[in-house]
């Protein structure tokens, strides 16, 4: 027996195995809420990849820059970038020097060990769940 690739509303179709037929009317409609539940996990997982990747990505604009030795420092590095544009900034009457730098493209993010595996864990729930939809 092979299963259907189209929707059917008939109380005698399974739904990933034979096993899993409904036989009665209640069965029908718990096979339906499970299929609903599901794609409720679905779409929050999604949302839940969305904001984590948010979250990832303002916690790496806010890191500091450090100095590396045997590299040039970042004063250095910014006086030579033809987009940087220096500003005055003030803060409860204290005026600092800064440097405002554009981005030039995107680039590639590092692999970071505290990111990458849970983020390898949603895509692979995702999957997972995409594929059972």
């Amino acid at each position: 027996m092979t299963m259907m690739a189209v929707f059917q509303n008939a109380m005698g179709t399974s739904l990933y195995s034979v096993k899993w037929t409904p036989t009665s009317t209640g069965t029908y409609a718990a096979t339906c809420i499970f299929v609903i539940a599901l794609s409720v996990v679905f779409r929050g997982l999604l949302a839940l990849k969305w904001w984590q990747e948010q979250r990832w990505l303002d916690a790496e604009l806010d890191r500091r820059y450090v100095v590396v030795a045997g590299k040039a420092p970042l004063s250095e590095t910014l006086s030579r970038d033809s987009l940087a544009k220096g500003a005055v900034l003030s803060e409860n009457g204290v005026e600092e020097n800064v440097v405002v730098v554009k981005k030039r493209s995107e680039r590639t993010r590092p692999w970071r060990l505290s990111v990458d595996p849970v983020r390898a864990l949603l895509d692979t729930a995702i999957a997972g769940v995409g594929y059972l939809l």
